[in-house]
């Protein structure tokens, strides 16, 4: 998020200031989260190669013996077969926190508009960018509104004199009453009497 879009809203400095914050501390727990996986990766790799190795170096002292050879073999399926899920997992997590990050405070509910996403059609390339999730995030804006928030709500209340009429209706859709309206609504009885 861009402090001249949120400028460009008219929002105020002190406004922006607390979005970016909120906005930052986001990114930074989702980017700890990450890093914290990445990690996790690298050392459960390490120990799959470790026993790869040590699967290696037991077959070849292993001799003839066919049934040492079946159970190598047996394990070496096992390992592969883990690795295969463990990184399955991974992307799977790679994904959830891609698409958190894309659906941010924007969403009513988060995990609701996350379980939307069609995944097999997201593609997770190796430097983590993700293909194809702008496009399914403005079709599910598209389809479901309802789901966000509104982003560039109508201002309410108090408006300074001289400023321009941003609301001509004296009730606002949500049912609140300009100042002017109220002001005028109060001293109406007071002024009647006055001209009577």
């Amino acid at each position: 998020m861009q402090r001249k879009f949120l400028e460009d809203l008219g929002l105020a400095k002190e406004a922006i200031d607390k979005i970016l914050d909120a906005n930052s501390a986001d990114i930074g727990k989702a980017k700890g989260d990450y890093d914290d996986l990445k990690k996790q990766l690298a050392s459960s790799e390490s120990q799959i190669k470790e026993r790869d190795k040590q699967l290696e170096e037991l077959k070849k002292t292993a001799g003839d013996s066919a049934e040492m050879q079946k159970q190598i073999a047996d394990l070496q399926a096992e390992n592969t077969a883990a690795k295969e899920k463990y990184e399955a997992e991974m992307k799977d997590l790679k994904l959830s926190t891609a698409i958190k990050l894309a659906v941010g405070e924007s969403a009513q509910d988060a995990d609701l508009v996350v379980g939307l996403f069609d995944r097999s059609k997201l593609i997770l390339s190796d430097d983590g960018k993700i293909t194809g999730l702008d496009e399914q995030m403005k079709t599910i804006k598209e389809s479901k509104p309802f789901l966000f928030k509104e982003s560039n709500p109508k201002p309410t209340g108090f408006r300074p004199l001289g400023a321009s009429q941003q609301n001509p209706k004296p009730n606002n859709d949500d049912g609140k009453v300009s100042m002017k309206s109220a002001i005028e609504a109060r001293i109406a009885p007071q002024l009647s009497q006055q001209t009577n």
